[in-house]
């Protein structure tokens, strides 16, 4: 019934550009419209209430779709799931750069998390698709997607405040329009994934999915506002506690649920999760708060606060380049008790900041940081693909990318929350983010350990 037109595979550098297009717009909105939040705000007169749900939206959306997404994405076949996404995507960037108020530009920062909740599972699906049976090609275009991915989310706020300096802070919407409109035309020669035509779309677990997490990370975001013991609070935190264990319960009985139980039976599979979400959570939360330090205690303009992100930049791409000759040569656990201890030596760095810190004495903590989390996500999701059958690989790289974009959210909000009250608060948050930080991160080094043990990988 269907018909095969028998077109060149795309080469190495075909699929890892086109692939890697969709990750860097994706990454890039995480991080670009914090520094543009003072130029909205006197736009649509908001206040920090309506600036936070700009931010929150898109990873709210982003963390809620990706498993749904995913599992579209093995059902209908990623290519055809990358394509419609980063339409959306791109039709969601202009809308949000020609948002008439603050309302409609929510409105389009949920659609721009929807197109990239399809378009980051399908996009390493893809990879794995191409790659499966070249297994260093697969590392070495991992580490490359990563790379690009990363230096877009740390160079967004170098990028966004370029952009407000010299034009406006809608451009920095526009900007991803021509990238999506490349990514599209690109993605034609990607050669499609097969489609598990047998299986049936978890609507009901779809649904309770969205629904749970959606009103856990609302809950988590309401708290500085609310209160711990407000009752909206409480409510919401059992109201989502309960429809996760319908959730679950759901999955334990549909014939082919969109969270296949099985792959959670491997220490491996689990332990690189809990590592995806500690990486992200302290990562995200944390330069939250250095974007704070930087414009409240160092008084740094938003151009020159995006400039001081640069080492971050710098950083991720060092890092992921040369991660996959390091994946090859040694397997994915040393790199990743590597990148660990690089990660933490760079928290450490920042007990140092104080009201008058020099940027030169941040300038290695900023550094170390990326680079070590950069040497990590590699190895992390080449063990998580390699973990699977690749007819799951849509699946498995959405809950990957699930806990990390969920733990994210979560991590703004905690740390965010321990800023709140002015400049000493702020900075008593980059001392108490970064303890928090080091710890997360003993225990991932301690989990990752215990669950790939010594095997080769």
């Amino acid at each position: 019934m269907s018909q095969k037109i028998h077109t060149s595979p795309p080469g190495f550098g075909w699929v890892v550009l086109t692939t890697s297009l969709a990750f860097v717009v994706a990454q890039l909105d995480v991080s670009i419209v914090n520094i543009a939040l003072p130029e909205i705000a006197k736009a649509y007169h908001a206040g920090i209430s309506t600036l936070q749900w700009v931010i929150d939206a898109y990873t709210l959306a982003f963390a809620v779709l990706m498993l749904s997404a995913g599992s579209l994405s093995d059902l209908l076949g990623s290519k055809r799931i990358f394509q419609i996404g980063i339409i959306i995507f791109c039709f969601a960037s202009a809308g949000c750069g020609l948002a008439s108020d603050a309302f409609m530009l929510i409105i389009f920062r949920i659609a721009q998390g929807i197109g990239a909740a399809m378009m980051i599972p399908s996009s390493l699906a893809l990879l794995n698709h191409q790659f499966s049976h070249t297994p260093q090609l697969r590392t070495r275009a991992v580490g490359l997607w990563t790379a690009a991915g990363s230096a877009a989310l740390a160079a967004g706020p170098t990028i966004g405040g370029l952009l407000i300096a010299f034009s406006s802070w809608r451009f920095i919407f526009i900007v991803n329009i021509p990238i999506c409109i490349l990514g599209y035309i690109l993605s034609f020669k990607m050669q499609q994934t097969a489609k598990t035509v047998k299986k049936s779309f978890d609507l009901a677990g779809q649904f309770t999915w969205m629904l749970s997490v959606t009103i856990l990370i609302s809950v988590i975001i309401e708290v500085p506002r609310l209160g711990f013991g407000h009752i909206l609070i409480w409510g919401g935190l059992i109201l989502s506690l309960l429809l996760f264990g319908i959730f679950l319960l759901i999955e334990s009985k549909v014939a082919h649920p969109m969270l296949p139980f099985h792959l959670f039976k491997s220490p491996k599979f689990n332990s690189l999760l809990v590592l995806g979400a500690v990486l992200n959570g302290s990562y995200y939360g944390s330069v939250f708060i250095l974007s704070l330090y930087l414009q409240k205690v160092l008084n740094y303009t938003s151009l020159i606060a995006g400039f001081a992100f640069l080492p971050l930049t710098i950083g991720f791409v060092i890092s992921n380049v040369i991660s996959s000759r390091i994946i090859n040569r040694y397997g994915i656990h040393k790199p990743i008790v590597a990148g660990l201890i690089l990660f933490a030596a760079g928290f450490a760095g920042l007990f140092i900041a104080h009201e008058h810190t020099p940027y030169l004495e941040l300038f290695l903590p900023f550094l170390i940081i990326p680079m070590g989390m950069g040497l990590a996500v590699p190895a992390m999701i080449n063990g998580i693909l390699s973990s699977v059958d690749k007819t799951l690989s849509g699946t498995a790289s959405a809950i990957l990318n699930t806990a990390r974009q969920t733990a994210g959210a979560i991590g703004v909000a905690v740390f965010g929350a321990m800023a709140a009250g002015g400049s000493l608060a702020i900075l008593g948050a980059v001392s108490k983010s970064a303890a928090i930080s080091i710890g997360l991160t003993a225990l991932a080094m301690l989990l990752v350990t215990r669950g790939l043990g010594r095997q080769k990988q």
